[in-house]
């Protein structure tokens, strides 16, 4: 699915967040599956910032479904998808 989009946008590009090093095995495998399926396609990693390592989507979900504010973990894009979701 990945190696569609990015043909779909024509980006070579893909970066991928790790939050813990428990990330970087599951992140480790899809980027070389990614790289098997299209050769022109290269994975960055970057580390996220100290504050945000114990953040997953899943957390974020549950607080908005118990109408928690999450405008500290989100973007306003997401949180109006969420919220949507929610509906």
């Amino acid at each position: 699915m990945t190696t569609t989009l990015c043909k779909k946008f024509g980006a070579t590009t893909i970066f991928r967040g790790l939050r813990a090093v428990s990330d970087f095995e599951y992140e480790f495998q899809l980027a070389g599956m990614n790289k098997k399926l299209d050769s022109r396609i290269e994975t960055i990693f970057l580390m996220s910032n100290f504050e945000n390592q114990i953040i997953s989507s899943k957390f974020v979900k549950e607080i908005a479904s118990f109408g928690g504010n999450i405008k500290k973990f989100a973007s306003t894009s997401v949180i109006k998808a969420i919220n949507s979701k929610l509906k």
